[in-house]
This record gives structure tokens, C-alpha cells and sequence, in this order.
């Protein structure tokens, strides 16, 4: 016991010191946030050039069923949209549908979905949706590797060795349990082309429970 005790106060002193340290680094960025956001009005639609994609209707929507010949193939670019799976059988339906469902012209975004399941029967249910979904001519890719080095972010690196995504101009990533809103792309998008010194585009996230 004595041998025991010492050791078990400096761990709780170290959970106590990271618990402190957690503590001020949520205070700074809601400082931040405030003056930055709140004060000083510094919202990134007011920080970079933002402007809607060619064809944009009124309202902000873009006509991408139809959009102008030019229009779709010179304003839209290529997006490439990764989804890295793991045995996500509760899930896989939502993520999947909620990416087929993105506001772009559908000959300017392929959807790729990166199984790394092990339970045969999960990716057996994760392939027909995604037939299911090219049946309504969604372009959507089911791609499976026969290892699963580098996990998840593996995944990812081996979809990019493909010849269609090295086509893709962007690429948009969401986790099996994300359910990005229609809109995604048409607001995020405009960020990286009129800002080429912006490599990376993060949104908030919000919880629900299902």
C-alpha cells in the first residue's frame, strides 16, 4: 500500500493538471470566439472572398440540375468525397444518403466509399447501397483494399490512388456517422476557389441522437 499511494497521487495530480489545462484552452477559444466572432465581426464570410457558384438562382441555391454549359464545367469544379467506413451497420445508410443527396452538378462529384469492414455481412449491406444509389445514377464508388494498414487514414490515402480521384480538383471527407447538410458543398466550396492560399475548410458540427 505504501509502495501504491505515492504513485496513485501523482496520477491524480496529473489528471487534475490536464483537467486544468482543458479548462483553460475552452476558456481562451470562447474568449476568442467572442471578441474575434462577436466583437470584431471576423466571420470568414467577412475575412475572404465568398462568392456563390456560376448559376447560382436566387436565394443562394445554384441551378445544378441544369446549370449553364460553361457553367457547369468551368465554375464547378471536381469534388471527390470520402467516406472511410468500419462495420458501420447503423449508420452506413445515413451517411450514404445524405452525401448522394449534396447540392453539385452530378457530373462535377463522384462519391467514394472506403470499406475497411471485417464482418463480410456489413460490407455485403454497404455495396448494394451503394449499387443502389448508381442505379439513380449517382456516380458513387464502393472500394474495399485487402489490408487495412494506416486505418483510417489509410483508407483515405489509397482512395486517392485511384485515376478518378486524381481527376477530382477538391475533396470533401465526412466520418460513416456524419450527415452533412444539402448545402454543404455549394458553402464550402467557394471558400477554397476564390482563396487560393485556403487549403482546408472546416465546418461546425452538430450532435443528435438517434
Amino acid at each position: 500500500a505504501r509502495a501504491v499511494a505515492p504513485a496513485l497521487t501523482t496520477a491524480v495530480w496529473a489528471c487534475l493538471a490536464m483537467s486544468a489545462m482543458l479548462l483553460l484552452e475552452a476558456a481562451c477559444m470562447s474568449l476568442v470566439s467572442l471578441v474575434a466572432v462577436r466583437l470584431l465581426r471576423l466571420r470568414p464570410e467577412r475575412r475572404f472572398k465568398w462568392e456563390p457558384m456560376a448559376g447560382a438562382l436566387e436565394g443562394g441555391e445554384a441551378d445544378v440540375e441544369d446549370p449553364p454549359a460553361s457553367a457547369g464545367r468551368r465554375e464547378f469544379p471536381m469534388v471527390l468525397v470520402q467516406i472511410p467506413m468500419y462495420n458501420e451497420k447503423e449508420v452506413y445508410k445515413l451517411s450514404i444518403g445524405a452525401v448522394c443527396a449534396l447540392t453539385w452538378p452530378p457530373d462535377r462529384i463522384i462519391i467514394q466509399v472506403l470499406d475497411d469492414s471485417t464482418d463480410p455481412i456489413i460490407k455485403e449491406l454497404v455495396e448494394l447501397e451503394c449499387q443502389e444509389w448508381a442505379s439513380k445514377k449517382i456516380d458513387i464508388k464502393y472500394e474495399v483494399r485487402n489490408n487495412r494498414k494506416g486505418y483510417k487514414a489509410g483508407a483515405l490515402k489509397k482512395g486517392m490512388e485511384h485515376v478518378y480521384a486524381q481527376q477530382c480538383e477538391f475533396v470533401a471527407i465526412f466520418d460513416a456517422d456524419f450527415q452533412p447538410e444539402s448545402d454543404f458543398l455549394l458553402k464550402t466550396i467557394p471558400f477554397l476557389v476564390h482563396n487560393p492560399k485556403i487549403a482546408l475548410v472546416q465546418t461546425r458540427w452538430k450532435f443528435g441522437c438517434s
